[in-house]
Formats: structure tokens, C-alpha cells, sequence
């Protein structure tokens, strides 16, 4: 049980090391497209205020195009040339659940530090006359880091998902296109 456990633990692990990898790769767009969102949250949570609220409505209609764009980059990199199937997934599914729950857990981790403990501890211990300036720098970094490297680790959850990663019928990695490895 321990080295399936062991087993399991390494399957999923392989998503986040390819999701770092594949950012990397593409770091200059990942990052210079997550930086439209970064300036609107930096604007709009700093200066609240100041600013109109149509402003802030077609910004956001803004930022959700950015980030609908930015996954559809990722998807058509990660999934360029790999064969996938819904009876790999369902293999998968049948054959790794624990792999899943490691994959959950490992976000819910990366969901609580990143979004409870920044935004809502921090936060909250800090005078409230720089709450505001606080949390847009966050947004601002967290923008082209976190949530655009946990969009490519959702991506490398379903490419693993629904391919295989290599002959054996063992997935140990998402399956990509060497170009994108």
C-alpha cells in the first residue's frame, strides 16, 4: 500500500514539475499577457474610488477575455500533436483516484496560502489605511505567477487525464510535444 501510495504521490507530482516547465517555456507570453490583468487589478483595488464604475465593469469583461485567450494558448501548446482520448481518462480515473486526490490537495495547499493566508490573514492584520494598496500589489503579482501557473497545472491535469504519457501504460507526466517540454 505505502508504494502505491508512494506511486500515486509521484504521478501527481509530475503535474506541477511539468506545469513549471511549461511556463518557463513560455514564460515571455504567460507572463506578458497575465500582466494586462495585473495593471487593471493594481488600478482598480488601489484606487477603488477614484475610479468609474463603467470603467471598472469593461475592465473586467477585459480581463476575463485576457485570461479566456491565455487559456486557449495553453491548450492548444499543451495539447499540440498528443493524442487524447475520453477512454485514457476514464482509465486513468479508474486506475489512479489517489493521484487526483494528491492533485487537489496539492491545489487546495497552493489555494490556501496563496488566497487565504496572503489576502485574507495578511490582510486583514494590516492597518486598514493600506489594505487596499496591499492587496493590489498582491493582485498584481499574483497574476502573472500564481493564477497563470495554476492555469497550466489545471492544463497538465487534463492532459495527463486524457493521453497517454508513454507506451507502458503507465502515465508518469503529461504527454507533450517535445517543443513543449
Amino acid at each position: 500500500m505505502r508504494g502505491r501510495l508512494s506511486s500515486e504521490f509521484r504521478l501527481a507530482a509530475a503535474v506541477p514539475r511539468w506545469a513549471w516547465r511549461f511556463y518557463r517555456r513560455h514564460l515571455v507570453v504567460v507572463v506578458g499577457l497575465s500582466l494586462l490583468p495585473s495593471v487593471q487589478r493594481l488600478v482598480v483595488v488601489s484606487w477603488q474610488d477614484s475610479v468609474p464604475r463603467g470603467v471598472k465593469v469593461a475592465s473586467e469583461i477585459g480581463v476575463t477575455a485576457v485570461r479566456v485567450l491565455l487559456l486557449v494558448l495553453i491548450v492548444r501548446w499543451a495539447f499540440d500533436g498528443v493524442p487524447t482520448s475520453w477512454a485514457d481518462a476514464r482509465r486513468f480515473l479508474r486506475e489512479h483516484p489517489v493521484s487526483l486526490v494528491f492533485q487537489f490537495g496539492f491545489l487546495a495547499v497552493a489555494l490556501a496560502i496563496f488566497d487565504v493566508v496572503l489576502e485574507l490573514v495578511v490582510g486583514a492584520a494590516l492597518p486598514e489605511s493600506v489594505r487596499d494598496g496591499y492587496l493590489g500589489v498582491l493582485l498584481f503579482v499574483k497574476n502573472p505567477t500564481v493564477i497563470a501557473f495554476t492555469l497550466v497545472w489545471v492544463v497538465g491535469v487534463m492532459l495527463q487525464l486524457l493521453s497517454r504519457a508513454d507506451s507502458r501504460d503507465e502515465p508518469t507526466t503529461p504527454t507533450t510535444p517535445t517543443s513543449a517540454r
